[in-house]
Parts: C-alpha cells; structure tokens; sequence
C-alpha cells in the first residue's frame, strides 16, 4: 500500500491527512493558520501537522510517497513556490524547501480550488471523466480545470478563475475590482447579500422572519422561505438561480467537459436548487441541439476534496 499527504493550507486553519493508494483518509491532524506571520512560521507548522497525521495514521513519514499542497493563491508548482497569496500574505514563497527542511520528500504545491476540483476529479463526482470543471460555491467562486486528466493553470498560472468573468456589464463592485463578476451573484455571498436587499424590500416577508429569529441574514433562509411559500423568498432563489446557470453555460460553452460539479454549502439544497439550474442551463447552452451534453453534478467529497486531491499532485503533471 502506498501513502501520500495532502494538505489544505487556508487563511483559518492548516489541515493535513494521510490518504492512501484508494483515497482513503487514513489519518489527519490540524492547526490554526493564525495569519498574518512569517510564511516560514506557517511552513514549520503545515510539517507538524503532516508529522501528525502521519501518527495518526499508524504509519512512519517514511513510508509516505510525497507531499501534496493546496493554497489559496497563485501556485507554481515547478519551482515549488507561491509566488502571491493575498489570503496568507505571501509574496515568493519557497514552500517546497521549507518543508524539506523538516521532510525530505518531493512537496507539489497547487492552487487549492484545482486541489479540490483534482480530488473530485480522482476521487470524487468527476471519476471517470477525461475533462472536468468543478466550481466551489463559497465565500466567493473557486474553479479548477482539469483537461485530458491534467490541471489547466493557464499563463502565470492563475488560470480558470472562473469567478472574475462578467456576466452584468457595471452590476454590483467585485473585489477584484471589477463589476458584475459571476462571483458578486453566485457565491453564497451573493446570495446572502440578495437575500438582505429582499429582506429590506419585504421586511413583512416569511424570509424576513426567518432572519430576524437567527439574529442575521444566511444563504439558506431563501430556500427555506420559498419552501414555505413565501413570495420573496422564491423570487431571491430564482434570480439567484438565473445568475448561476448564465455562469455554468458560459463555462460549459468555454471548456465542454464531461462533468461539471458544483460543491459548496449551497449545493445541500438539493434538488430545489439543481433542477431548475441544470433545465436553464440546457436551454441555454450552445450544444442544446445534441444528444450529449456536460453532466452536472454536485461534488461528492465536501471539505476532504481539497486534502484527497492535494495528496495526489504527483500524478496531476
């Protein structure tokens, strides 16, 4: 049996797993992030806790094959550097001689959306597919592309940022900079943000209610209030709805994948929100005509994704 580590190195947390030659997650330890401090700092701490899950594991540091790691940012994989990371505050990070320092095994770094879309990939709801595309509906939108079983990153290797292409021409400020992003709509941001403008317009609405009693605005109270027959509740989840299938056809247009899968929190609504999306998107997309099309689907692995695909970089060149 061979071994692998993968870790997901966040703004909030740094978690690490064992994970072996069947995707399994044998063994995991975690710690806080606590930024902003020394990248090197954080380096120190992402091989303890790989030292950890290697205990955990039942298993030496020795038997593992590599070490996988996925960060928020840009990640250039062939000098094992993150040369930017706003999220962590890195500027020319050697990742990779930093944690040799403490283990000398071969470290592949990645962006972590294209660790998390390479889990599904591998592992996960886009199994079996030659080209994929997995979208991360959270704070904002992360994407990864995987073309013919390899991670598209494009030129500087900040490819596929699928969140910062526009789909309403001077909409609503992106922190990107820019207006009308698909991110400012589809992420659970947006939608909570939807939410709160509705509940402003309809203070005496089921959804209002429904904020007022949770002491704040949140991505499901939409859903749960059209469950109720609230009016504006429906209205926030069939724009909402609108917004994503204009982004998942443009995508679909761009890279004709075998599988597109959405993960997120959202994507625990279900059907609800699934089939009117993937009825938008089929009346939408440019290949309607033909009896095959991309399947949508929502991601199968959640929070492992990111660790289960980080493990596996190795095989990602």
């Amino acid at each position: 049996m061979k071994y692998y580590i993968g870790i997901d190195l966040g703004g909030t947390n740094i978690k690490a797993g064992v994970v072996n030659e069947k995707f399994e997650i044998i063994g995991k330890a975690k710690t806080k992030t606590l930024c902003p401090r020394p990248a090197k700092e954080i380096a120190d701490d992402m091989a303890k806790v790989s030292l950890e899950a290697c205990k955990d594991a039942g298993i030496s540091v020795d038997d593992i094959e590599w070490i996988g790691v996925g960060t928020p940012g840009i990640a250039d994989n062939v000098n094992g550097m993150i040369p930017y990371s706003n999220n962590l505050g890195f500027e020319n990070v050697p990742i990779r001689k930093y944690i040799q320092e403490h283990i000398n095994k071969p470290v592949y770094v990645a962006n972590d959306a294209n660790a998390a879309a390479y889990g599904e990939f591998v592992a996960g709801a886009a199994k079996g597919a030659t080209d994929a595309v997995c979208i991360t509906l959270g704070t904002g939108v992360g994407a990864g592309v995987i073309i013919n079983g390899k991670i598209f990153t494009g030129r500087n290797l900040a490819g596929t940022e699928i969140g910062h292409m526009v789909i309403e021409v001077d909409g609503p400020q992106c922190t990107c900079g820019r207006k009308g992003c698909f991110e400012v709509f589809s992420s659970a941001t947006g939608l909570i943000n939807m939410t709160k403008q509705a509940i402003a317009d309809h203070p005496d609405s089921v959804m209002a209610d429904y904020a007022a009693k949770d002491g704040h605005s949140s991505a499901r109270h939409a859903f749960d209030a059209m469950r109720a027959g609230d009016k504006a509740g429906k209205e926030v989840v069939d724009k909402y709805i609108k917004y994503l299938a204009s982004g998942i056809t443009s995508v679909i247009n761009i890279f004709q994948p075998d599988i597109l899968c959405i993960g997120g929190g959202v994507c625990n609504e279900g059907d609800p929100l699934m089939l009117p999306l993937k009825e938008l998107v089929a009346k939408e997309v440019y290949t309607r005509m033909l009896d095959c099309n991309t399947k949508i689907t929502v991601a199968e692995l959640g929070n492992d994704a990111g660790i289960i695909g980080a493990a596996f970089l190795g095989n990602a060149e």
